[in-house]
């Protein structure tokens, strides 16, 4: 018994392997139009940072960490960190990441706090998206490489669709954990003024869950960050290319 299910594999392999390829020869117009537009706006905020003097966003960077804390620390450690940025000669991949990361968290919260909301509403969506998000957030990081390589090719798109992928579960758990909090009683009121479904969720739900939505948006920072550097390995720009070039030599 044990030989025959050895002897006899599933060709899982290969079933993939043509669905991708059947998939990618179908959807290859949108593939190519959807690459460039994301390719293009990689490119422009990537100019229009470095056109900016080093210097200047060193001090608009500690300026609105001076405004937001309150505290003159975290805006030192900033302007100390980034003067050795610039005197070690990694400032343009230093925007580089700061851009991917940027694209990549913004996609993220756009498809991530839509979702989490419906998910939140419709328990019977949260139901399919669970063992969804429970498996994106154990496939091991390099792993969501691959798909994105055969689709898109090498290159910086593949490196901003895996992170955005390898981030997501965090502002859709986030979102759905936010907005199912909301103390029934606050619910009940905002229904006893005449509230309906929209105003309930911009005037009641949304601020009540903020605080958790911001601590998804947190996280979703964080993992683009790690996934950024590791996008390295397909092309992708910022300072993980140093440290490929470090591995290979």
């Amino acid at each position: 018994m044990d030989d025959w299910i050895t002897d006899n594999p599933i060709p899982l392999g290969r079933w993939i392997a043509g669905f991708m390829g059947w998939f990618n020869s179908f959807a290859a117009g949108f593939l190519n139009a959807a690459s460039d537009l994301l390719e293009d706006g990689i490119d422009a905020m990537i100019d229009g940072l470095l056109w900016v003097h080093p210097f200047v966003l060193i001090a608009l960077f500690a300026l609105v960490a001076l405004v937001v804390h309150r505290d003159w620390k975290l805006p030192l450690a900033i302007i100390l960190s980034l003067l050795l940025v610039v005197n070690l000669g990694y400032w343009e991949e230093t925007i580089q990441t700061l851009s991917l990361v940027l694209i990549a968290t913004s996609l993220c919260m756009a498809v991530g706090i839509p979702v989490g909301i419906l998910a939140a509403h419709k328990p019977v969506v949260y139901t399919v998206l669970r063992p969804i998000l429970d498996l994106m957030q154990t496939i091991p990081t390099f792993v969501y490489l691959i798909p994105t390589l055969i689709l898109f090719g090498l290159g910086v798109v593949p490196g901003i669709i895996s992170t955005v992928i390898f981030a997501i579960p965090a502002p859709v758990r986030l979102t759905y954990l936010g907005i199912s909090s909301v103390p029934k009683p606050l619910i009940e009121a905002g229904q006893a003024f005449g509230a309906d479904r929209h105003q309930l969720l911009w005037k009641v739900e949304l601020p009540h869950a903020l605080p958790t939505i911001m601590a998804g948006l947190t996280q979703c920072i964080m993992l683009s960050l790690s996934m950024v550097v590791i996008a390295a390995l397909v092309g992708a720009d910022g300072l993980g290319k140093p440290v490929v070039r470090a591995l290979n030599t």
